[in-house]
């Protein structure tokens, strides 16, 4: 048994006995109320989900079970999954048994391979991947373990399974595709001797300073890596996972979520308007420049790409880790220095316009840039990295559903009627 299993196992009793308790003792307490805002704005803000792994502060963003992203940013990817999964970070023991558990698991099968060379040379690379992951499936744990009649209580361990089987392919297809659909040439094995971030950074294939690069990859990897469940695509792989699907069509589900532009490409279009600033002016734009651009661009009914933010009040605490990392290490890259001034720009403007009520910018103002810089140029690919990352988060919540026993998803849709009629009483 592997340690993190051995860890996962001393810990469900206790996980389960907190359900019960919680239901058995308190089920007809009322913890929040639905406004008709809420009912017509997509939910938003409604508290009827349980999610262990993260939470978001309106005032501080992104924790990971209690410590805050910025403090994390240093760790190995694996060592943050580990933190998801069990409420503390691995010892020195545990990281490398977890990392060797991964490397062993990081064997595509051949049909995965004729799969993705049967696709057209334009696919979009979500499409690719989702339909990867879902054919990945085929040799799921829990499918065949769940036909021959298993244990409710023992779901979580062969979502386990599964979880880990799909986390460690996950860069293995992500890479693959990349190369094939930007012709970048055959695809690169993992190696045996790199952890998870840097074995994707590796096979991605990208020249130049290959330690950066490493480092960059698993700062990006641990920063997008959750962001509680209320989110399109964590949301809809829990739905999904609710019905006993297993990790594959779980997860797939959540990043057909992601492709959509209104959840997962906010980062290339961040990107694609710091480029377009730079052909417009034909150089980095001085800071007056840049405030009247942007000014021009908010009388217009436009938004600046990558500010303000559907749950945060503060600086997005992962758009920090990237700017510090751009600081250090790229300070004189132009896209870079563009990403930097508007950072010190918009913010003050929207508060002088009052465009929003969170002027401040999100992870993906900043994150592009970084990418570029290093080579990664093609933006759709862009979703397919923030992929690869949020199967941690996603695989983590599932295997924690599973543990909880959590049931079936079903919440209750009103007719338009109804809902006029309630609020006439």
């Amino acid at each position: 048994m592997s340690l993190l299993k051995a860890k996962l196992a001393s810990q469900v009793p206790d996980l389960k006995d907190r359900v019960r308790n919680l239901g058995k003792n308190h089920g007809s307490k009322v913890i929040s109320e639905v406004s008709v805002e809420q009912v017509l704005g997509g939910m938003r803000g409604i508290k009827s989900l349980i999610c262990d792994t993260s939470e978001v502060g309106l005032d501080y963003g992104l924790v990971i079970r209690g410590i805050p992203i910025l403090e994390l940013t240093e760790k190995l990817p694996e060592d943050v999954l580990w933190l998801m999964l069990t409420g503390s970070l691995p010892t020195e023991e545990e990281s490398k048994d977890l990392q060797k558990e991964i490397n062993g698991r990081m064997d595509v099968p051949d049909y995965i391979w004729n799969i993705l060379n049967a696709f057209p040379a334009d696919a979009h690379p979500m499409n690719m991947l989702s339909a990867l992951v879902t054919a990945l499936g085929y040799d799921s744990k829990f499918r065949r373990e769940y036909d021959k009649g298993l244990k409710k209580d023992l779901y979580w361990e062969y979502t386990l399974e599964d979880s880990l089987d799909l986390i460690a392919k996950m860069p293995v297809i992500a890479s693959a595709i990349y190369r094939k659909r930007f012709g970048k040439g055959e695809m690169i094995k993992p190696s045996k001797d790199l952890d998870w971030g840097a074995n994707y950074a590796y096979m991605l294939g990208i020249d130049g300073n290959l330690e950066e690069w490493y480092k960059l990859m698993r700062m990006y990897m641990v920063v997008h890596c959750d962001h509680e469940s209320g989110n399109v695509s964590a949301f809809t792989s829990h739905v999904v996972g609710s019905a006993l699907s297993d990790a594959y069509y779980s997860l797939a589900a959540g990043l057909n979520g992601l492709a959509g532009p209104l959840h997962g490409l906010a980062n290339q279009e961040c990107l694609k308007f710091v480029i377009e600033l730079l052909n417009h002016f034909g150089k980095v734009p001085s800071d007056d420049e840049l405030r009247s651009f942007a000014k021009e661009r908010l009388d217009k009914g436009l938004v600046i790409p990558g500010y303000g933010h559907a749950v945060l009040r503060v600086t997005d605490p992962r758009f920090t880790a990237s700017l510090d990392w751009g600081k250090k290490v790229i300070p004189n890259d132009d896209r870079f220095v563009v990403v930097e001034k508007l950072f010190n720009i918009v913010p003050q403007l929207l508060i002088e316009q009052g465009k929003a009520k969170d002027p401040w910018p999100n992870v993906d103002a900043a994150t592009g840039a970084l990418l570029y810089h290093y080579g990664v140029k093609e933006f759709e690919y862009y979703t397919v990295i923030f992929s690869v990352s949020r199967a941690l988060g996603i695989c983590s919540q599932l295997i924690l559903s599973r543990a909880m026993g959590e049931p079936i998803t079903r919440p209750k849709s009103v007719t338009m009627d109804w809902l006029e009629k309630a609020v006439n009483k």
